[in-house]
């Protein structure tokens, strides 16, 4: 039996293709960004056609690069941006309407009138998720209520609709397959993470048709067969998972209590609550961690919108930088007490604020500052964002975690990762593999192909290669956090 898995990483900036060995090493890999689109103040999209096109280019490449064909892959695991949303033909599965990406608020006004409805308590009951434009549902809503036509498109059964999963997967198996898998469908804010089904009540306050839903399938399941043409021979699709839930799983973070923070475009910090789920006083969601032979495991999720977006920003909106490697350098020349502080709410700002209408700002500008300490606010402010979180979920009554496993794109930084460390007071540990998104979906996938038999023999592959200890005084660490708070306070909506 083949023993190389095909990891599909469909992120928010670029799509990454990973080829993992048995072994949960990259043997090869490629990635190709692609264009972000700003119509309004607020709305993000991307187009659809892009998503599918740099995706197939890049599998292709980590194939050709792998110096393997695709009859020697044992599965293609798939993961993705999650609550990015497109709505395609069913006929022939062209998109109807650019993707709305979830970092788009354009549904803000409406989230507010359900809100004031009295809808919320019933929502999260059900979803374990907050009324907020970052969800599926009121996206998919907006598509069927402006694109013309399809509404009633919709209500004679000539759309559908899915996370990027789904609509990759479609386009993969030639349109065979329209599923999805329980982690992606947790966060379309349609579905009832108690009885794992799509909800008839929400379907009706949201105005959506049921004939536009995915299937809902385990993360590890049997998802379809790619169409021969695209790499040469058929290859099955046995793992799909939300990215976050991914890196999840690519962390081994399979007993409760473990915590681990992504950063990518975005950061989103989540911690294994078991077979329970738990209800978060402080505004973070409850969420599907992962979903394996029927039994669920539940998280608690907090959700950052901007963390290597803020990175971006400074090399491509302000030009303050030519490459995000330069970052690291600017940093240790400012030093972390500059008194700047960049509040990186581009898009609102998530967890545990929800507040979709805050924006952006810079404060403690003085007449000597300069390129190198904006840009070290900006790398903060996703360190002190994940303090954020890390405090909501203490205030839940979790216990502090003995340490935080991090990835993505950030952690090969190694000033942000101790100045990680001594914001939050816990140690930082940094795997062997970084590109956790994509290791864990590659498992998955290996799980149902059998190369794994259970989850303890994905555990054992989990190494970790750098241990940032906390260095900073408790009271330079609380001086700099109320800063920050502060700065949070002046940018709020309602501040």
């Amino acid at each position: 039996m083949s023993q190389y898995l095909l990891a599909i990483d469909q992120g928010t900036t670029s799509s990454r293709a990973i080829v993992f060995s048995a072994q949960g090493l990259p043997v090869a890999r490629a990635q190709q960004e692609f264009k972000q689109y700003f119509p309004k103040d607020g709305w993000v999209e991307h187009d659809g056609e892009d998503l599918w096109l740099s995706t197939l280019k890049v599998c292709r490449d980590a194939l050709r690069q792998s110096g393997l064909n695709a009859s020697e892959i044992a599965a293609i695991g798939i993961t993705n941006q999650r609550e990015t949303t497109l709505v395609w033909d069913a006929a022939t599965g062209t998109p109807i309407h650019p993707a709305i990406v979830w970092q788009d608020r354009r549904t803000a006004d409406y989230c507010a009138e359900l809100k004031d409805a009295g809808h919320e308590a019933t929502v999260a009951a059900k979803t374990g998720l907050l009324i907020d434009p970052y969800f599926s549902a009121t996206k998919l809503r907006w598509i069927l209520q402006n694109v013309p036509g399809a509404q009633a498109r919709a209500e004679r059964g000539e759309l559908r609709f899915g996370t990027v999963d789904s609509f990759l997967l479609w386009r993969l198996t030639g349109g065979k397959s329209h599923k999805t898998d329980a982690s992606n469908a947790s966060r379309t804010m349609l579905f009832n993470i108690h009885t794992q089904q799509w909800d008839s009540d929400l379907l009706a306050l949201f105005e959506i048709p049921a004939s536009v839903l995915p299937e809902v399938m385990d993360c590890a399941a049997d998802f379809g067969t790619t169409e021969a043409n695209w790499f040469g021979a058929s290859i099955p699709v046995l793992g799909m998972a939300g990215d976050q839930q991914a890196a999840l799983v690519g962390q081994a973070c399979f007993e409760p209590g473990m915590v681990k923070s992504t950063y990518g475009t975005g950061c989103f910090m989540i911690q294994n609550t078991g077979k329970t789920p738990v209800v978060s006083q402080n505004r973070l969601l409850t969420t599907v961690g992962y979903r394996l032979k029927g039994e669920v495991t539940y998280a608690v999720e907090g959700s950052i919108f901007v963390a290597g977006a803020a990175v971006q920003w400074l090399r491509d909106g302000i030009k303050l930088i030519s490459h995000a490697r330069d970052t690291e350098a600017l940093a240790e020349q400012t030093g972390d007490a500059s008194g700047v502080f960049l509040v990186p709410a581009f898009t609102g700002l998530g967890a545990p604020y929800w507040d979709p209408k805050a924006r952006g700002a810079i404060f403690g500008l003085t007449r000597d500052t300069g390129i190198k300490e904006i840009v070290t606010a900006g790398l903060q402010s996703v360190c002190y964002q994940t303090r954020d979180l890390l405090v909501a979920m203490g205030q839940d009554g979790a216990a502090a975690p003995s340490a935080l496993r991090v990835d993505g794109g950030m952690v090969e930084n190694n000033w942000v990762m101790q100045f990680l460390a001594d914001i939050l007071g816990v140690p930082v540990e940094r795997p062997q593999v970084t590109e956790t998104t994509a290791l864990g979906v590659a498992y998955l996938a290996g799980l149902q192909a059998g190369i794994y038999p259970d989850l303890n023999a994905i555990a054992q592959h989990w190494h970790r290669q750098h241990l940032f200890g906390p260095r900073m005084a408790t009271a330079h660490r609380e001086k700099l956090y109320a800063g920050w708070l502060d700065a949070v306070k002046r940018v709020r909506s309602e501040g």
